[in-house]
């Protein structure tokens, strides 16, 4: 409890809880405007939501998709703080409890009713058009939640305690555990929507995979020069990130040396280019693309 309260003094709380407002609330936008209305489930506990929904209603219960998200939501929230972490259960928590809320938000400021033309049934009034929509703005603001260790709550609770325990690739984890409940839909939906819900859930994973791997992207670099011990110190006190030098012997010259490598953020492998380049340091550099690291990283760099 006292780490908490420090931490809501700082920045970094603050900024996490606006990124994670505004995930929410693309989510909520992608479920309330292209989800709902073209009745698909696509996996996830929305898309189980409105079968349950649709259940009760056709029980005579009367109860929104959005309070039976809150519902599943809670369930699932007690599972993300024991097996997960208690940040990443806090964060989701969250998340998850205002996810319903922001799908009435979007409801009242801007119904979609307002938006169809006479005629249309859904927004895209193509339910292949409604699940591409609803599948990339919904992967973005995945990816952006699973970079700072949060989530929008349901499905992605069970994707994250396969990517941990079993270390799949989270778009992997999404897709087994949506495809169990796409098939939930054969309660409410024909073959025809069900199989779409099924390609969306599949797409999902891929999309998904892409946006957290482009966020997660880091630079694996390989510098071999003479004045190695300048890069070294730069690297270090500058750019505060720590290298590794391996020995080397020049296949010309077969002069002794050392290769450098480092990984670096996008912008501190700018930086470093820009610093060789002022100073006019001769080197054979090599760079390549890193998007999973374990162990030691500092997310933000520091000054």
């Amino acid at each position: 409890m006292r780490d908490f309260i420090r931490s809501l003094g700082t920045w970094k709380f603050w900024k996490e809880l606006l990124i994670m407002t505004f995930g929410m609330l693309v989510a909520a936008a992608a479920v309330y405007y292209f989800l709902m209305p073209s009745k698909l489930v696509v996996g996830s506990i929305t898309g189980l939501s409105i079968v349950i929904g649709n259940l009760l209603a056709s029980a005579g219960i009367g109860i929104k998709v959005s309070q039976v998200i809150v519902i599943i939501n809670a369930i699932l929230l007690i599972l993300a703080w024991i097996l997960i972490g208690h940040e990443f259960g806090a964060k989701t928590v969250y998340t998850a409890l205002i996810l319903g809320p922001l799908v009435d938000f979007w409801e009242k400021v801007l119904p979609i009713e307002s938006l169809l033309e006479a005629g249309q049934s859904s927004l895209m009034n193509d339910p292949w058009f409604d699940l591409l929509c609803f599948v990339l703005i919904l992967s973005a603001s995945q990816s952006i939640l699973f970079h700072i260790n949060a989530s929008t709550g349901g499905l992605d609770i069970l994707a994250k305690i396969v990517n941990k325990y079993f270390h799949l690739d989270i778009g992997t984890s999404v897709s087994v555990a949506g495809a169990l409940i796409c098939c939930t839909a054969f309660a409410i939906n024909p073959f025809r929507l069900v199989v779409i819900g099924l390609i969306g859930t599949w797409i999902n994973g891929l999309a998904l995979d892409y946006f957290t791997a482009s966020i997660n992207r880091k630079k694996r670099v390989c510098v071999i020069s003479r004045e190695y011990e300048i890069i070294r110190e730069y690297i270090i006190n500058e750019l505060h990130r720590g290298c590794t030098l391996y020995p080397i012997k020049r296949g010309f010259s077969l002069n002794d040396s050392f290769e450098i490598q480092t990984l670096l953020t996008q912008n501190e492998f700018a930086d470093l280019l820009s610093f060789m380049k002022s100073k006019e340091i001769d080197a054979f550099i090599t760079a390549g693309n890193v998007s999973e690291i374990y162990g030691r990283w500092n997310p933000a760099r520091r000054h």
